[in-house]
């Protein structure tokens, strides 16, 4: 069997801070700590949908998130303009060194999956916007299992979708939460760390490996046969 690589999507191939561009002409010169305030609710409301069982998708999510953001920040958005919003996270920039990293990933062999909390339609969306949906052999949404990362259940489902195995599965993330579940599944890991200041969770778990962009990818693979 080749290496597999499941690929997070949200902060490791696209961009979610890039809304922030999108925010200006609702709050000015909070769009920073808006988009911030965004993002940490949608993860949270995440984790808390997980444990409850009470399972929402991630578009739900992420609007709940948005609503708890204006309310937060004092900021009055008409709701066109919220959906409007949303319509704009499905068409997020990815990150500069993304496509080329793919590229070479492909050339060497090894299976590309997005491995993502987002329902398959948005991330099908986002891709292509990006030009990465011919990098992808397919996408493993957790609306397929009604639990997000990093449930175990998740992480056992992508395994079953993609059928490769714990040793020869890699997760790819900026999430220090989603490298930390991957490898409670008995997974390798490469943590994406785009930010020098970003501090990994202190639970134990040391990620396989550690690489400040995408373009450091490739070279941990250097054919089909898993990583050099």
């Amino acid at each position: 069997m080749s290496t597999t690589l499941a690929l997070d999507v949200y902060g490791t191939l696209i961009d979610p801070f890039a809304i922030k561009t999108s925010l200006i002409d609702h709050v000015g010169d909070k769009a920073d700590v808006f988009a911030e305030t965004w993002r940490t609710k949608q993860l949270e409301y995440s984790f808390r949908r997980g444990l409850m069982g009470v399972y929402r998708d991630f578009s739900h999510v992420t609007r709940a998130a948005l609503d708890y953001a204006c309310e937060m920040h004092g900021a009055r958005i008409a709701d066109d303009d919220k959906n409007e919003l949303m319509n704009h996270y499905r068409a997020l920039d990815a990150f500069p060194d993304v496509a080329t990293a793919l590229s070479a990933l492909q050339q060497r062999g090894v299976a590309l999956h997005a491995f993502s909390n987002g329902v398959a339609d948005d991330i099908t969306a986002l891709l292509n916007h990006a030009g990465l949906g011919d990098r992808i052999s397919s996408i493993v949404s957790a609306d397929e299992v009604h639990t997000f990362k990093p449930d175990p259940r998740f992480y056992a489902h992508f395994l079953e979708r993609t059928q490769s195995t714990a040793d020869l599965t890699w997760l790819v993330s900026s999430n220090p939460f989603d490298v930390i579940g991957a490898q409670a599944c008995g997974w390798r890991t490469v943590w994406v760390k785009r930010n020098p200041k970003v501090v990994f969770d202190p639970w134990g778990h040391v990620p396989t490996a550690i690489i400040s962009g995408l373009m450091e990818l490739p070279a941990l693979f250097t054919s089909d046969k898993g990583a050099a």
